[in-house]
């Protein structure tokens, strides 16, 4: 295997790594913004797609967040990447906090019509599954809470990856040009001699 390690980790090693890793949590959140730093294209391009990642990844549609948000990035303009990675937003560990969220602020939007008085029987929708039995209770208010979050976020996220990708573009540049002038300059100079 190409990246296997070469002594294999005792069982107590994998268990801690696997609970607190050793290059710590924050590790996957600067890996997703060297990505989308380092797209090649337009700030708007990568900001539009990154933002409709992430304003799908409200949704319910877990199945489905790729492709939905292709086609928001596409719409806007966005690029395809930008919106794959921003999908990772919505994760194992963020799923739940997403799901309760969206299902409470939907539930209030509808006005708290559901039966039962708010409550929702998860065990028993589940035992008994049905897409009718479920839109009502359970997806109805999480795909209706799930509109304002995403169209929130989106207007926050935008402005702000727009402005770290231009910024990061720029900078970029300005190394590149200062390396070819320090090597013009080194070229020039040894033609001389």
């Amino acid at each position: 295997m190409l990246f296997r390690r070469r002594t294999r980790l005792p069982l107590k090693a994998k268990l801690q790594e696997l609970f607190w890793p050793r290059k710590g949590f924050s590790r996957p959140f600067h890996y997703v913004r060297r990505r989308v730093l380092r797209l090649t294209a337009t700030p708007h391009a990568v900001a539009a797609g990154f933002a409709a990642g992430i304003a799908i990844s409200w949704t319910p549609f877990i199945g489905l967040h790729f492709l939905l948000a292709f086609a928001v990035a596409y719409l806007l303009a966005g690029n395809l990447i930008a919106a794959a990675l921003g999908t990772a937003f919505g994760n194992p560990l963020t799923f739940p906090f997403i799901w309760a969220v969206t299902w409470e602020v939907g539930h209030h939007i509808l006005g708290g019509e559901t039966s039962g008085g708010g409550r929702v029987d998860l065990e028993s929708l589940f035992t008994t599954v049905g897409a009718a039995k479920l839109w009502e209770p359970l997806l109805k208010p999480m795909l209706v809470g799930a509109v304002p979050l995403a169209i929130v976020s989106g207007i926050i996220i935008y402005p702000v990856t727009y402005k770290m990708v231009a910024t990061f573009q720029r900078r970029r540049r300005e190394r590149l040009a200062d390396r070819a002038r320090a090597h013009m300059a080194h070229a020039f100079e040894e033609q001389s001699i």
